[in-house]
């Protein structure tokens, strides 16, 4: 290994300190408010603003520009991909779980509170949920990625790149993944009211499995675009179109939802995937 590789390395592990705890010194104040103060909703948006400002003192301190990170838009195949493959692979696991007994389609509730938010009391529910579905894909999704761009300035934006300069591609991922999760942990466990273990496993599986998918589609677009777009299609079609639409029984919490046994099962065989294709690729 020569000199200038030695420094380089060096380098990354100071940057990768750096971020690690200035994203967890500051996520403690808006954790605190989380807590303490309503609405818990404002706090939740600065908390993921955190990764963001953490990343920017790291390259202050390390005599970086902000402009140095992978803000270019690239090919538009990248984006959109992102914007498909959690709704696949989130089809794929609630349909399972639909079809196994774990909860069905439609909730007959949220098709009526949709219809009046949408002033189309009386239609056909199919023309409900295809406007409704249609809205949050679109305007809750760009709702959803402004404050999930903070998170991933820092996570794929930042950390995901000086972890590749140190370590293969696997291994950057799952410690990426690892504390993103670790990241969360607090919120999960605040909110979560389920069983602790299968909670947090089936959590920190799901994003260990999401890291992986979206530092391909960072590495191969060379840009944080992909990776946003990924997160917040992720977010929304979970927790605004699926999770409203089961109707639930006793096993749905278990299965099904955020926290559930199906999403972890059916991601990491996406997961797979992408660490093939970016073994083969060379990433």
């Amino acid at each position: 290994m020569t000199d200038e590789n030695r420094s380089n390395r060096l380098g990354a592990y100071i940057s990768i300190s750096i971020f690690v705890i200035f994203a967890t010194v500051l996520s403690v104040i808006p954790y605190y408010a989380i807590v303490k103060f309503n609405p818990a909703s404002i706090y939740i948006g600065a908390l993921m603003w955190t990764p963001a400002i953490a990343a920017f003192l790291a390259l202050k301190i390390t005599g970086r520009t902000i402009s140095s990170m992978p803000w270019r838009w690239g090919k538009t195949r990248y984006p959109l991909s992102a914007y498909l493959t959690p709704i696949l692979y989130v089809s794929i696991a609630y349909g399972f779980g639909w079809a196994l007994g774990f909860g069905d389609i439609v909730n007959g509730e949220t098709v009526l509170n949709w219809a009046r938010e949408l002033g189309l009391e009386g239609k056909a529910t199919i023309i409900i949920l295809i406007v409704m579905i249609f809205l949050l894909g679109t305007i809750g999704f760009l709702t959803a990625a402004v404050t999930i761009f903070g998170e991933e300035i820092g996570w794929r934006g930042f950390l995901i790149l000086e972890l590749r300069k140190v370590l293969p591609f696997g291994a950057a991922t799952i410690i990426c993944g690892l504390v993103w999760s670790l990241w969360h942990w607090p919120i999960v466990l605040y909110y979560g009211g389920g069983e602790f273990i299968i909670q947090m496993t089936t959590f920190t599986i799901t994003l260990v499995n999401m890291s992986v998918i979206m530092a391909y589609f960072t590495f191969k677009s060379q840009s944080i675009w992909p990776a946003v777009i990924f997160h917040a299609a992720h977010n929304t079609y979970i927790q605004s179109v699926v999770n409203p639409i089961t109707t639930r029984n006793e096993q749905t919490s278990l299965w099904l939802d955020e926290f559930g046994i199906m999403l972890p099962i059916i991601t990491t065989l996406f997961a797979l995937y992408f660490w093939l294709a970016a073994k083969k690729e060379g990433l």
